[in-house]
This record gives structure tokens, C-alpha cells and sequence, in this order.
């Protein structure tokens, strides 16, 4: 009797323990209407738009943009033409995405987090090993067409093409071991061992593309026929090499969006080309386009003289950024035997004499880049190494020198007469050690070659600076060819590591994470078209970057990247040159923007025209 009476208890108890894990389950796995890489979204699921946005906007008139370069292909996912892409497109640093959407929309004021967009809601559980995203009923295409799973598929499966597509994407794509429909607007994403906790991010990131406004079999050809696409703006018109014009969908299905208010608030955009740097400039003094990002403090002290900024007719502004600072320097190309030692690659980068060149060329106003986080908390210099930071270190006993895993070392200071004749001895001495010795007024290495090599520049104000570089490396012996080249070289040496030395440069984030691997991990050392300027394939670089995209919480990742950092640093892969600690910017007065700079400095697409008069 007992026993019987045991049976119904059992099972009754195993039916409420069912029952509370799979509320336990779907509690994690609840759909959300954001994503965030670490914690939760900042903003709630009612917010109304962006806070750094003007809602109330003035919408019209023309916003002219101008550029250098020239573009001969609309298809912004392909390899081929990918260098040579029109503007504006998809997934645009400055303009954003006028033609094609993604699943969910980025927000310039957080870290890496996304809200919805194509997709209302993404789904994921706590582990992260699958995401689900359920498409808005009303997202369409230009056309009138509804956006459908059936797109969503046609897209991955596309950019699984090797070879085809930008091989982000279908590095992205490995990581997926099934991509399945779920009921009339679902699609979920599986993922493989292979995945991090970054990849259901990396795929709401995802264009969509209408499956009807592709061919398959031409799918990886460069076109210049408009394509269909769900966003803001209709491409109008093509003149290649000179000029695209976007046209304002008057039907756009997102516009009421809370992550599109306040923002494409013009009717048409016009995307200037210019060949030359000068008649770009000269260009905007005319009011030919409208805002002009600076780069060079040279530039912004001496070249605004001009009537419409001494009238107030052209503006001139600074915004602060939260952001890193980007990466840049002389990268080694380590697949060239004249750069495989860290020792030489350490002694050359001691004779860029920044204290020289920023006071003489710069007028002072840049800083020295000294990590590859520079300007954050996420960079290591300057402080200690974290328990947390060791441990992961732990397994590479000879990834970091000791002044680096001190937060100790820092790029070598000149006394800025660009001829400091200690830095000159330290670095002859440590190519003595490298084996290294003078012949014939000549830096000779233990074969009897000559330390020479070749600088490949893009422009000549990268040129110039390549040869004060050079200057300073000739004083002991070493031969440096400067080789600038024309765009369409540069772009096809530099796609496949047909160098010695470039100089180039990264962007950086308050989350780096799967994008590191292209630029560093060994997968992408021999993968042309990759950005491994450098030729690293190290195994503590891999693994780091495994532990940033697995981090849950900000203080791992943080540890994680920051561990990163100092195996970077003591790479010696680059040397660095230097950056702006703000944003620089010069607009024609009748562009205006909002009070709030978000977290990532100023935002394009929410600035409107005053007058929208043409």
C-alpha cells in the first residue's frame, strides 16, 4: 500500500520538477528587445528613441557628403570590388545603412549592445548556445515585398560561400551548426562548439537581403544595377566614380522604430567622389558637400582661413569621445624574415622620434599611441597585471616582458631634436645583441645581409612621415625604400601581405571581441584580404581572444582584454605612432545636430538640414 501510494508521489514530483525547469529555461530564454554582450540593455523595452537623438528633427532638403576614392560596385558584401564599394550602402562608419538593414540596430552610446529592428524581439538562453530572432510583421523592402525568414535564409546562405562573400561573415557562419525557421517568423540560429558568447551579437548585426532581388548564379559579380533593400533610402542615381545619389523611401516601414527617430532625417543624400585630397577640400570651402571630419592638426590650425568660416558660415567643432582610440603605426609584416625577431622588431621601433614630429609637424596636438585600447579602461599600460589578468597568462610564460606585465613600459621618449643620440646607441645595442654589426656603414645581420626593407605608403602625408622615420634609421646603417603607390596598388598589395611595412591603422571599441581574430589571430594569417598586417599566429593572441568573447562579466572581460593588450604590446608588432584624443569636425552652418554626443562621438545620421531649401 505504501508503495502504491509512493508511485503517484513520485511522479507527481517529477512532473513539478519538469514543469519549474522549463519555466526555469524559458525564464533565461525569454525573448528580449535587446541584446548586450555583457549585463542588460541600458535601455528599457517602451524607450521612446535614442537619447542622444532630436525626435523632433526638422526632416527635408539635400545632404551633400564628400569622399576620397571612387567606387565602380553596389554590392557591399562581396570580396570582389570590395575595396571599391559606394558608400552608404550597408554597415558605413559615418553615413550608417541607407539601403540594407540588420536584424537589430547598434547603439553609438553603449559598449555593444543592439536593439530591435528587422527582428522585434532576439532570444537566446543563459549559456548562449543557440539565438532566435522573430522578424517585425511590418519590416518590407523597397518594393512593397515583406521581409521574411525565406530572405534571412537566402542571406547565410550566401555568405556560407567561401571566397565570395566578406570572410567575416562566413567565419560567423562556421560557428552555426543549424539555421531553421520557427513558425511564420522565427528564425533560430544553433550553435556549434565552436561559437562564443559575441556570436548571437555578431549575427544580429547580419544584413538582410531580398532573396527575389538576387541571382544566385551571378550573386558574387560587382554590379552597378540599384539594389532592393529594406532601409531609410532608394538608391537614385549611379554615376561611377563620381557620385551616388540616395533618394528617401516614402513608404520606409521603420520610421515610427524607437531606434529610428530623430534620425535619416533628410530627403536625399549625395555622395561626392573626389580623386584628389585638395580638390576635396576646396570642394567644401565651395559648399559643393557639408561636413568635413579631420584628422590632421596641421590641417585644422592652418587650412580654415577661408571667407564662410571667418563669416560663421562654416563651423568648427570638437566632440568628445568614450571610445578607445584607434591602433595606429608602422606595422611589421612578421612573414618577411626581416622582421621575424622581436629584438629587431623592439630596436627599430625605438628611432620614431613622435616627441620630433609632434612639435614641428603637429603643432602639438597629438598624444603617442602606447596600447591597442589607448584611452579606455581597457588599456594595460600604466597598470599592474591583475591576478585575474596572470592567470590567463599563466600558459604563456614568454607572451609578456616584465615592464609590461608591470604596467611599466611605455614607447621611448625622444628629447625631440630627432636626433637623440641615446635612443641611437640602445638601439644599436640591442641589434648587437641580435647579432647584428656595422660593415661598410651599413647595419649587417649575421649573414651578411643588410638590414633594409621597404616602407609602402598610400598618400603622401603618410609618405612624409615615413621619411623622417627613414632619417632617423639611416643614422645606424639601416636602408629604408619608401614606395608610394596609387589606390588600386596599395589595396591589392596590401590584400595579399605584398610588403614589409605599411602603415595602417585599426578602429577600436569598448568591446573588441570576434573581430580581433581577423585582424590578429593565426586563422587570418595567411588569409588574403584579411587585416593580419601584421602575420601574427601566436597561440596566447588565440586564446585571449577566445577568453574575451567568452567573458559574462564586464570584470572578466576587461581582465581578458587587458591581458590581450600586454601580448600585443610585447609583440613589438607595430611601432605606434599617435592620435587625437577628440573628434575633430567642420560643417556648413545650416547642418545642425543634437545637444547629446553619444558614447561613441558624434552621429551622422541624426544631424538635419536647418533650411531644407535647396
Amino acid at each position: 500500500m505504501a508503495f502504491r501510494m509512493l508511485v503517484p508521489t513520485l511522479a507527481t514530483a517529477l512532473l513539478a520538477f519538469t514543469a519549474l525547469g522549463t519555466a526555469a529555461l524559458s525564464a533565461l530564454a525569454a525573448p528580449m528587445h535587446g541584446i548586450a554582450m555583457q549585463g542588460e540593455p541600458k535601455l528599457p523595452a517602451d524607450f521612446p528613441h535614442f537619447p542622444f537623438v532630436n525626435p523632433d528633427a526638422p526632416q527635408g532638403g539635400t545632404m551633400h557628403y564628400g569622399v576620397f576614392g571612387t567606387f565602380d560596385n553596389l554590392s557591399p558584401i562581396i570580396v570582389r570590388g570590395a575595396t571599391t564599394t559606394a558608400r552608404g550602402i550597408w554597415a558605413d562608419p559615418e553615413y550608417g545603412n541607407l539601403v540594407f538593414e540588420p536584424l537589430m540596430q547598434r547603439s553609438p552610446d553603449e559598449p555593444f549592445t543592439l536593439y530591435g529592428l528587422l527582428a522585434e524581439s532576439v532570444e537566446t538562453d543563459d549559456a548562449r548556445t543557440f539565438v532566435e530572432f522573430t522578424l517585425d510583421p511590418r519590416a518590407k523592402f523597397s518594393d512593397g515585398r515583406p521581409v521574411t525568414v525565406e530572405d534571412v535564409l537566402f542571406t547565410t546562405d550566401m555568405m556560407k560561400q567561401i571566397g565570395i562573400v566578406r570572410p567575416q561573415y562566413t567565419a560567423w557562419l562556421q560557428k552555426v551548426d543549424r539555421i531553421e525557421k520557427v513558425g511564420e517568423r522565427g528564425v533560430r540560429f544553433t550553435f556549434n562548439d565552436k561559437a562564443d558568447r559575441e556570436l548571437p551579437l555578431l549575427l544580429a548585426g547580419l544584413p538582410v537581403l531580398p532573396e527575389h532581388g538576387f541571382d544566385r548564379a551571378t550573386f558574387e559579380r560587382t554590379t552597378l544595377e540599384p539594389l532592393i533593400g529594406s532601409g531609410p533610402y532608394v538608391i537614385d542615381k549611379v554615376e561611377p566614380g563620381q557620385r551616388i545619389t540616395y533618394r528617401r523611401n516614402p513608404d520606409y516601414w521603420a520610421r515610427d522604430l524607437p531606434v529610428k527617430r530623430g534620425v535619416d532625417n533628410y530627403d536625399r543624400i549625395v555622395i561626392e567622389y573626389f580623386r584628389d585630397a585638395s580638390a576635396q577640400f576646396e570642394a567644401f570651402q565651395k559648399g559643393l558637400y557639408y561636413v568635413f571630419p579631420e584628422g590632421s592638426p596641421r590641417h585644422w590650425q592652418s587650412a580654415y582661413d577661408f571667407p564662410a568660416v571667418r563669416d560663421g558660415r562654416v563651423v568648427k567643432e570638437t566632440f568628445q569621445t568614450g571610445k578607445p582610440a584607434g591602433t595606429y603605426g608602422f606595422f611589421f609584416n612578421t612573414r618577411r624574415p626581416v622582421f621575424q625577431d622581436r629584438a629587431v622588431r623592439s630596436a627599430l621601433g625605438l628611432l620614431f622620434d613622435f616627441e620630433w614630429a609632434n612639435k614641428n609637424l603637429y603643432f602639438g596636438a597629438y598624444k603617442r599611441v602606447t596600447s591597442f585600447f589607448e584611452n579606455s579602461e581597457l588599456s594595460s599600460v600604466g597598470k599592474p597585471a591583475s591576478e585575474a589578468e596572470k592567470a590567463l597568462l599563466a600558459p604563456f610564460p614568454d607572451a609578456v616582458t616584465p615592464e609590461v606585465m608591470a604596467g611599466t613600459w611605455r614607447p621611448a621618449v625622444s628629447d625631440g631634436s630627432g636626433s637623440d643620440r641615446r635612443l641611437l646607441r640602445q638601439a644599436v645595442e640591442q641589434l648587437k645583441q641580435a647579432g647584428y654589426s656595422f660593415a661598410g656603414g651599413k647595419m649587417v645581420g649575421p649573414g651578411g645581409q643588410p638590414l633594409a626593407f621597404e616602407i609602402l605608403a598610400q598618400n603622401a602625408d603618410q609618405a612624409r612621415i615615413a621619411q623622417g622615420f627613414a632619417g632617423t634609421l639611416s643614422r645606424i646603417g639601416v636602408g629604408v625604400n619608401i614606395r608610394q603607390v596609387d589606390d588600386a596598388q596599395y589595396q591589392l598589395r596590401k590584400q595579399g601581405f605584398d610588403y614589409d611595412m605599411l602603415m595602417s591603422s585599426f578602429t577600436s571599441s569598448l568591446s573588441p571581441g570576434a573581430e580581433q581574430r581577423g585582424r590578429w589571430g593565426s586563422g587570418a594569417r595567411d588569409a588574403n584580404g584579411s587585416f593580419n598586417f601584421a602575420g601574427t599566429a601566436e597561440p596566447a593572441i588565440d586564446a585571449l581572444i577566445d577568453a574575451m568573447t567568452q567573458a559574462r562579466s564586464r570584470e572578466d572581460f576587461v581582465a581578458a582584454v587587458r591581458a590581450y593588450d600586454r601580448v600585443l604590446i610585447s609583440g613589438q608588432y607595430i611601432v605606434p605612432l599617435f592620435y587625437i584624443p577628440d573628434q575633430w569636425l567642420a560643417r556648413w552652418s545650416f547642418i545642425k545636430h543634437p545637444e547629446v554626443t553619444p558614447l561613441t562621438g558624434y552621429y551622422l545620421p541624426s544631424f538635419w538640414r536647418e533650411s531644407t531649401s535647396e
